[in-house]
């Protein structure tokens, strides 16, 4: 069984920045595209962004574009999301998951 553990939320002002960490208990990231999802209160998730097995592909949902970043390190067995610039829309949980393995979530909040 393979467990995906994120990191790395936090409280942050507008304009900040954090970084999302996704460690993996098994090589699952070297087999399997990555992504990040996100639950803002009272809505439904919703796709961020994914990442190929290679890291050669990645795709991002509008609204994070130019702002967030993905990365991955297979050797180490981690998902990376850099999120730049910051807004209070950007308040969620964050997921990650890969295959059919999802993270437990880590909570962002960017406050105005």
């Amino acid at each position: 069984q393979v467990q995906l553990v994120e990191s790395g939320g936090g409280l942050v002002q507008s304009g900040g920045s954090l970084r999302l960490s996704c460690a993996a208990s098994g090589n699952i990231f070297s087999r399997n595209t990555g992504y990040w999802y996100r639950q803002a209160p009272g809505k439904e998730r919703e796709f961020v962004v994914s990442i190929t097995s290679s890291g050669g592909s990645t795709s991002y949902v509008d609204s994070v574009k130019g702002r967030f970043t993905v990365s991955r390190d297979n050797a180490k067995k981690t998902m990376y999301l850099q999120m730049n610039s910051l807004k209070p829309e950007d308040t969620a949980v964050y997921y990650c998951r890969a295959g059919l393995f999802w993270g437990q979530g880590t909570q962002v909040t960017v406050s105005s």
